[in-house]
């Protein structure tokens, strides 16, 4: 009804603007002849009829009559005759358009300003000029000028009339739809929830009586078959779920037998594992007997030697524990480790030995943080599986005249508040198709009795648990990237 409203509005106001328009021509016409008159009977020439009284009075006259408040009269030479209203500064380009009219003799029409109508902006004044001719021959020209405000406040007037009978239409519409919407729907919809809520009486309440023929209606018999169908399936569904339960008792004691068969299964092939995890150090620690064995060393070699071999048999030790403990690690105590020094010692540590003959290292580290929180035993580990790992890919890898080509690049860089390690080497590579599953516990590459695939899954464990990723890249024959990222201290919450 509003739109309705702005719509009926709006349409008035363009009538009235085109009434407005058509007495404007009118006048326009009116005022030219009287000018003809004036100056062909009583002999009197343009610019003398703005000093007679009655004449001025009559054009006056005419431009309330027509709801106009200036004129302009121009000679057909161009030169302004007789004004009449405020023009202000409008004048001067009334004077313009006249001139215009009468060089092109034909009328013109102007919107000029702009102001809040009745629903929305509106021109403010409408300005109107057009050539007068006596028999065939031009004789000058007429503008006139109107305020278009005074329309607009009476189309105001109008619409507050016709809002209050909106109101009132609206509130006799609201009550009455209330008045039916309550009997319709309201009463039926509380009946029915009244019926659902009490599901256990549905007998007595559907008795109540016969419900009407409409939608609401149709609904409530729908739902009468349907809790019928209900109570029917009621003691099927009971039945149903005592019989579920005891099977789920008998799933759940089924489940803890796989669950004790597969800790059983898990614990075998971790005790299989243990050798592969210790051998790493073993294999440091028979290299530096090796060396011991010449006796050719200096006795501050001899016990540098000892004290790394003390150091392996210890870590010895710890490797077991955390093979042992691959699904719950144990606990580790926690400190700021330096990443390059750490990288630096597990270097050292495996120069020496006889699997790193045929590798150079090279070294890059570039990353301007390298501390972290994290156990230094465990990130040694880490780095010694990642090493040892590339070494045994690269183990048959030479060159046709035997010059080792086998390179391990080790670079670290900052990145997002992590440094990032990489580990490339110049091995066999990694199928495709495998590298989705090299970390899978007990899962390798290798041959029989060289790997039970421990050490990859437990950097996972120890990286993951670190709050930092591990990935590895691989090109079969050009090498394998293994990349890891830890956060940096501070960057965990730790």
């Amino acid at each position: 009804m509003l739109l309705i409203n702005v719509v009926m509005v709006k349409f008035a106001e363009r009538d009235l603007i085109d009434a407005k328009v058509e007495m404007g021509r009118i006048l326009i016409h009116t005022i030219g002849q009287r000018v003809v008159y004036d100056t062909i009977s009583k002999h009197k020439a343009l610019n003398e009829l703005g000093s007679v009284p009655r004449f001025s009075k009559e054009i006056a006259q005419l431009l309330r009559m027509g709801g106009y408040s200036s004129v302009l009269v121009v000679s057909s030479a161009g030169a302004r005759v007789f004004g009449l209203g405020s023009w202000g500064r409008r004048e001067e380009d009334a004077l313009v358009r006249s001139r215009e009219a009468l060089t092109k003799q034909k009328s013109s029409l102007e919107f000029l300003g702009e102001i809040w109508g009745v629903t929305w902006l509106a021109p403010e004044m409408v300005r109107m000029s057009a050539p007068f001719f006596f028999e065939g021959r031009l004789m000058g020209a007429v503008a006139i000028c109107a305020d278009l405000n005074p329309l607009y406040q009476g189309l105001r007037k109008s619409e507050r009339i016709i809002l209050i009978y909106i109101c009132l239409n609206a509130v006799i519409l609201v009550l009455f739809g209330i008045y039916l919407l309550s009997r319709t729907v309201v009463k039926p919809i509380h009946r029915l929830q009244t019926i659902t809520d009490k599901f256990d009486e549905w007998p007595p309440l559907f008795d109540q009586g016969e419900s009407s023929r409409n939608e609401i209606g149709q609904l409530f018999r729908s739902l009468k078959m349907m809790l019928k169908r209900l109570e029917t399936n009621k003691k099927e569904l009971k039945a149903n779920i005592s019989s579920l339960k005891e099977a789920n008792l008998e799933i759940k004691k089924a489940q803890d037998e796989i669950i004790k068969s597969e800790k059983m299964a898990s614990a075998g092939r971790l005790a299989t594992g243990v050798a592969h995890e210790i051998g790493n150090p073993l294999s440091i620690i028979l290299g530096y007997l090796e060396l011991l064995k010449r006796g050719d060393l200096k006795s501050e070699e001899n016990k540098d030697f000892v004290e790394r071999i003390e150091s392996e048999v210890t870590r010895i030790n710890q490797i077991i524990r955390e093979l042992l403990d691959f699904s719950r690690p144990s606990s580790t105590e926690y400190e700021e480790t330096g990443i390059h020094q750490l990288i630096m010692e597990t270097v050292n540590l495996l120069e020496l030995q006889p699997m790193m003959d045929r590798i150079e290292i090279r070294q890059e580290l570039r990353a301007e943080k390298d501390v972290v929180w994290a156990g230094m035993a465990q990130l040694k580990q880490v780095f010694l599986n990642i090493i040892i790992n590339a070494a045994d890919a690269m183990i048959d890898t030479h060159s046709s005249d035997g010059v080792s080509l086998n390179v391990l690049n080790i670079k670290t860089e900052n990145e997002d508040a992590s440094i990032v390690i990489r580990f490339t080497d110049t091995g066999i590579g990694i199928p495709s198709e495998e590298l989705g599953r090299i970390f899978d516990p007990f899962y390798t590459t290798k041959e029989p009795g060289k790997g039970t695939g421990l050490g990859l899954p437990v950097c996972y464990t120890i990286i993951e648990g670190l709050g930092g990723r591990i990935r590895v890249e691989s090109v079969v024959g050009t090498g394998t990237e293994v990349i890891v990222a830890i956060p940096l201290t501070g960057q965990t919450g730790n």
